[in-house]
């Protein structure tokens, strides 16, 4: 670089240690700068060395430390942002390659990246092909990024409850095999993967001819206790809801609700519930439900409900509903 070049240099750089210090005084608004910029590569090798020179030749400690703590602080989002647009780089030259891309890097898929991504997208706003090619490239990322957590997340669940199993399995006895379910489900630790697991064991062993009936008869029991179990952690209105709509008569429904209303002694048993609550929950559930039917926010549902969400049985509830409010509530 000729003298004439670096005194050019030394002026764009010295305006922009002004901005970064002055106008844009914050690490977030030094990202947005760099990411908008098609001159910081070029700049940037410059750039470093002259905050070193000003604060070399300040005679104010104050200013001395504000011009250091910048050429530091702005190196390290400097180092962030080469990263993520080495990143953008890869994925980029190999779009079709993406899912496999983020199984070998996917500590490198964090938020920051895709803020990054979102601002370089944004700098192409004179260009909406290439903003449009960068939104979907995005998007694409994202999405495979969602489904590595959710594969992920699966695997994880699948092992945690296969060590579950094999702990209930290897039990000594059926009753220690017994309280080791219902201490998982005190713990809120029977899960649908482990529930899944045991389903399926006394499925095989039902259908075996070359199983003992005794094998049969220990993953029966132990089916129906974690059966049993997952029953009880579903809320009680449910479970009330879900009998209510088995009801086809008027007037038995009626009876039932008025039951199920009178306080009493709770008993919770294998075939049979006597379970009670408030009008003015009851509707409160039913409401949740038909909210999440209308306005798609399965979301806010818990998952015990959500084979409620059928139209023919919203149909009865939007009844029910009615049937509560003009004789209970």
């Amino acid at each position: 670089m000729d003298q004439l070049d670096d005194e050019k240099m030394v002026k764009v750089c010295d305006k922009l240690i002004e901005v970064f210090m002055v106008d844009k005084p914050r690490a977030t608004d030094w990202r947005r700068l760099l990411a908008f910029s098609r001159e910081w590569d070029n700049i940037r090798p410059r750039f470093f060395s002259r905050c070193q020179e000003k604060a070399d030749a300040e005679e104010d400690p104050g200013m001395k430390h504000r011009l250091l703590r910048l050429g530091r602080k702005l190196k390290e989002v400097d180092d962030d942002v080469q990263r993520h647009n080495k990143l953008l780089e890869v994925i980029s030259e190999a779009p079709a390659d993406i899912g496999e891309i983020v199984t070998r890097r996917r500590k490198d898929f964090t938020r920051e990246f895709f803020e990054h991504f979102h601002v370089v997208a944004e700098s192409y706003h004179e260009d909406p092909a290439k903003q449009n090619a960068l939104a979907a490239l995005g998007n694409a990322c994202l999405a495979a990024v969602q489904a590595y957590d959710s594969a992920s997340e699966s695997i994880e669940a699948l092992n945690a409850a296969e060590l579950k199993f094999q702990d209930i399995i290897n039990s000594p006895s059926l009753d220690v095999a017994c309280r080791k379910i219902d201490s998982l489900a005190e713990k809120k630790e029977l899960d649908s993967a482990l529930m899944l697991m045991l389903t399926k064991a006394w499925s095989s062993a039902k259908e075996s001819n070359m199983m003992k009936d005794e094998v049969k008869d220990i993953l029966y029991h132990l089916y129906m206790t974690a059966r049993g179990n997952l029953q009880r952690l579903v809320p009680k209105e449910i479970r009330i809801l879900k009998y209510l709509l088995t009801i086809e008569d008027p007037e038995e429904q009626n009876s039932a609700l008025r039951d199920a209303f009178t306080p009493g002694d709770e008993l919770e048993g294998k075939d049979m519930d006597a379970l009670y609550t408030t009008p003015e929950k009851l509707f409160t559930w039913i409401t949740s439900v038909l909210d999440a039917y209308n306005f798609s926010r399965e979301g806010t549902l818990i998952r015990e409900a959500r084979d409620l969400m059928n139209p023919k049985v919203i149909q009865r509830l939007e009844e029910l509903k009615k049937v509560l409010q003009n004789n209970f509530l």
